[in-house]
């Protein structure tokens, strides 16, 4: 990657962009490796596969476990998974070796990550994984480690330069431990077929909850939707209007269907003397933008920013109409 000089830099913050470059180039350079392996390599993708396939069928819980900055790329691995539908945790290898393995059963499979496959700390999780017909799933650099040779599915990465200028921070090896836990994660996430309804039940709070909520949870129902039947005076259409506080009335016809809408743009181009005296017939929008109840609060915004509206109309399988969302519902829930 390439440093494009766009001002003039110190020699001090002249280096600084140059090791930041050297960075990003080097985990950019990581990252292509290990899709070029998975593309060239059949039994490298075959172990993605395998593991897969151990943790979708057994009945228990995936156990996490790493030491140093594997540890830390583990914490975030069983995250992921236990957010995304995989019951999945984290304990450390020495906690492990002090009581925590009696949480880990024979239904269960163990994900262990270490770039050299030979971390001392993770012998005891092995040998306790053996002892007691645990599926291990590890992820290492070393085909040959003692680790790798004792997994029921050994994800062996390719040996990459670290950002590390001495190579031993590890940094790009990091980003490729997470770039498979979360290939992993997706995986499990696509074979359950784990929705985003699943999704928000892990998800209720903040800003990624307000996504997930749908248009119904925060429609107005009932008494509050301004709706009128086919035939109706326009008189009765502006009291709607102004009373409901929405700025459109929906009309409906014998059956309750919505069969077009009026809004505040509709009175001003159809304004005259007469308009009170007319039907809401001749004055309504046809061809009303509606959606259904399930859809995410989130698809409601984005139609309404698309077509440049700010209030959609709800409707049940038989069109009739059951509810209305104004932006200002989806504002207020943090949905943007």
């Amino acid at each position: 990657m390439g440093l494009r000089q766009v001002d003039t830099y110190s020699p001090q913050q002249t280096a600084v962009l140059e090791s930041v470059s050297r960075t990003m180039s080097a985990t950019v350079d990581g990252v292509n490796a290990l899709a070029a392996r998975f593309q060239a390599d059949k039994a490298f993708a075959r172990s993605f596969v395998d593991a897969v396939s151990l943790i979708g069928e057994r009945r228990g819980r995936v156990v996490v476990s790493g030491v140093g900055k594997s540890g830390h790329i583990g914490r975030k691995i069983a995250a992921t998974m236990a957010s995304t539908g995989t019951s999945a945790y984290f304990v450390h290898p020495t906690e492990a070796s002090h009581g925590d393995l009696g949480m880990v059963t024979s239904d269960d499979v163990l994900i262990l990550l270490s770039w050299s496959g030979e971390t001392v700390e993770l012998g005891p999780m092995l040998a306790y994984a053996k002892r007691f017909n645990v599926a291990v799933v590890s992820i290492t650099s070393n085909a040959e480690s003692l680790l790798a040779r004792n997994s029921d599915a050994a994800i062996t990465l390719p040996k990459v330069q670290e950002a590390c200028p001495h190579g031993l921070a590890p940094t790009t090896s990091a980003l490729l431990q997470l770039a498979v836990g979360d290939a992993l994660a997706i995986a499990l996430l696509e074979r359950r077929g784990f929705s985003a309804q699943d999704f928000k039940t892990f998800h209720p709070g903040g800003k990624l909850g307000a996504q997930l909520l749908l248009a119904q949870e925060l429609a107005h129902v009932g008494e509050a939707v301004p709706l009128l039947p086919l035939g109706s005076k326009m008189g009765d259409a502006v009291i709607q209007m102004s009373a409901k506080g929405f700025g459109v009335v929906g009309i409906c016809d014998a059956e309750g269907k919505l069969a077009g809408v009026i809004t505040d743009g509709d009175l001003r181009r159809h304004m005259s003397k007469e308009l009170l005296l007319q039907t809401v017939d001749a004055v309504m929008s046809h061809h009303p933008r509606v959606i259904r109840g399930n859809l995410l609060a989130s698809a409601a915004m984005e139609m309404m920013q698309a077509q440049k509206v700010t209030v959609l109309f709800l409707v049940d399988e038989n069109g009739t109409a059951c509810g209305i969302l104004h932006i200002h519902d989806l504002l207020r829930a943090g949905v943007i």
